[in-house]
């Protein structure tokens, strides 16, 4: 299977759902220059080849409830930031977790504004952690769509960019991406491996 090709109305259907995903394909239809039944079978094309994945809801809660957006930054003690991540990611009002190539975790929540001040100390995993800063948001915004990235697949193999000799393969129920046979070999090979361990 080869890698999916992205038109620039591909790209261009990506942009707008990325920007309301609730966002009718007639309206969709009309900035493309497309019949609506186009571009629904655009859209599923694109869900086939997993280039669209999920469609789902950006909440901010800050909007509802009495929540305030907070940032926070901790260092992990040596050799415990896996698992940090892993545990705030667990803890109430944790809405996204980075990991910085210093090894830092930054975390951002919208924990109730009754309890902003101790909210850290009551909530997040602390016992592995030097040090950590809590800093109240003004604002939160994210982009959902990169503009100049809408067709920068990486191989799952390497993680280098697919280039239009790439290839498209299922691997155990999952359409994977790589850049050449070798990879896509390397991948199938590693994955079959696995699989007999966990069968043992």
């Amino acid at each position: 299977m080869t890698q999916p090709e992205l038109d620039d109305t591909d790209r261009e259907i990506l942009r707008l759902l990325a920007e309301n995903a609730r966002r009718p394909y007639s309206t969709i239809a009309e900035a493309v220059n497309l019949s609506a039944p186009s571009v629904s079978a655009r859209v599923r094309q694109l869900e086939q080849e997993d280039v669209i994945r999920r469609f789902t809801v950006d909440l901010d809660l800050t909007q509802y409830e009495n929540r305030v957006h907070v940032m926070v930054r901790l260092q992990p003690e040596l050799g415990k930031t896996d698992s940090l991540r892993e545990s705030i990611l667990e803890s109430p009002s944790v809405e996204h977790v980075f990991t910085t190539v210093e090894g830092e975790i930054v975390a951002v929540a919208t924990p109730p504004r009754t309890i902003v001040g101790n909210w850290a100390q009551q909530y997040l995993p602390l016992t592995d952690v030097r040090r950590y800063d809590v800093q109240l948001l003004s604002s939160a915004a994210h982009s959902t769509y990169a503009e100049g990235t809408e067709s920068a697949l990486k191989c799952a193999n390497c993680g280098t960019t697919v280039g239009e000799d790439g290839l498209a393969t299922r691997v155990g129920g999952s359409l994977q991406q790589f850049c050449s046979e070798n990879c896509e070999t390397t991948y199938r090979e590693q994955y079959t491996e696995s699989q007999e361990k966990s069968d043992a």
